[in-house]
């Protein structure tokens, strides 16, 4: 990516994009909530940690479609508004906490990569790096800490996994198979792709 374009604005189609992505997690997220209390009881906190990715996942979707810094910021507020509004069982300070724990922890590495890196390794670091900062904070503000160290680590350690594979590989799989229909033409994604 030419350095002229890194610090482009965004569209309205961005926008639009970000939007779109934050709407359909709001919705997932209904339904991630009914299975992750089945998880719940069958297994616990470490059940419930193996699908930590897809809750992420919208953001860095957003991310690696449109190529642009400051995009998790922008995808991961739309993303807390929309839950905000729809309603959530762990409350509003929560959605609000981990959207910008989320929004951090992309920023921080997608700059670190320096906005040029959108393999699936990449992405899938990003995934993974998305959720040690939450987990911190989400340990403290749930108690997770009567959990004891040894169920702590092993969830944290799911957690991670799941955030690699679940938002870090499938963002690469989804983005790359919403490509190959000619969609996201008008997008970093698209214009990359066809040079």
């Amino acid at each position: 990516m030419k350095g002229s374009r890194i610090f482009a604005k965004f569209t309205t189609l961005d926008i639009v994009l970000m939007a779109m992505l934050a709407t359909l997690n709001g919705v997932m997220t209904v339904y991630l909530s009914m299975i992750n209390k089945t998880l719940n009881s069958l297994g616990g906190p470490i059940a419930t940690s193996a699908i930590v990715g897809l809750y992420m996942i919208y953001g860095l979707l957003a991310y690696y479609i449109i190529r642009k810094p400051g995009t998790a910021v922008i995808a991961y507020a739309f993303g807390a508004v929309v839950q905000s509004f729809m309603g959530s069982a762990y409350g509003i300070a929560s959605i609000i906490a981990a959207a910008v724990c989320y929004m951090v922890a992309a920023e921080l590495v997608f700059a670190l990569l320096r906005y040029r890196r959108w393999n699936a390794v990449s992405l899938m670091l990003v995934g993974g790096a998305m959720v040690p900062l939450w987990f911190i904070v989400a340990a403290n503000m749930f108690g997770y800490m009567h959990w004891g160290w040894k169920v702590l680590t092993i969830a944290l350690v799911v957690r991670i996994l799941s955030g690699i594979v679940l938002c870090g590989l499938l963002t690469k799989v989804l983005g790359d198979a919403l490509n190959g229909t000619g969609l996201l033409k008008r997008f970093e994604l698209g214009r990359t792709s066809r040079a």
